[in-house]
């Protein structure tokens, strides 16, 4: 099975509530956020593959130098091993809407009205204090250009069939 040429991916985005969201028991209260502006068509929970987490922060993997730390080995430490929960959501302009609720990367310059500032423990300045990368909670598709990306790394073309739009018509 292959992704249809014809998916409209501004309608679509890709959400990964990463370990610690996942390790504090925040899964259905983010998703419920998050599903306030999408329509949340899937979701799933898996332990993701080294390929797919590199794939998903290969725009990271050469700043180990230049934030003075090993990025590769942050990333195996944080996600090999530990479950992620990944969902689809739907609704127009699907991806800039919800990134607007997620909030900054550093959790303690969040707003509270954010994913981020409301429920983030961690902070960019603690994290680096200890050499480690941030625990921000999520991810979201960072724009409408970079969710089929996001959708094959995530789901893949044996998931296309998800690519529907919602009965009701979504967010």
């Amino acid at each position: 099975m292959s992704i249809p040429d014809n998916v409209d991916w501004s309608r679509w985005t890709v959400i990964l509530l990463k370990p610690d969201c996942l390790q504090r028991g925040l899964l259905n209260e983010v998703l419920n956020w998050c599903g306030q502006l999408v329509t949340i068509v899937d979701r799933r929970t898996v332990i993701p593959a080294e390929e797919q987490i590199f794939a998903h922060y290969d725009d990271m993997l050469p700043l180990s130098e230049q934030i003075g730390r090993d990025v590769p080995a942050e990333l195996r430490r944080i996600f090999i091993g530990s479950r992620v929960c990944i969902a689809l959501g739907y609704g127009k302009n699907a991806a800039p809407r919800l990134r607007r609720i997620v909030g900054v990367t550093d959790p303690s310059r969040a707003l509270k009205t954010t994913v981020r500032g409301r429920y983030g423990k961690d902070t960019l300045d603690k994290a680096m204090a200890e050499g480690r990368l941030v625990d921000n909670l999520i991810h979201t598709s960072d724009a409408i250009d970079v969710v089929e990306r996001d959708f094959n790394i995530w789901y893949g073309p044996e998931h296309a069939h998800l690519l529907r739009a919602p009965a009701e018509g979504g967010a």
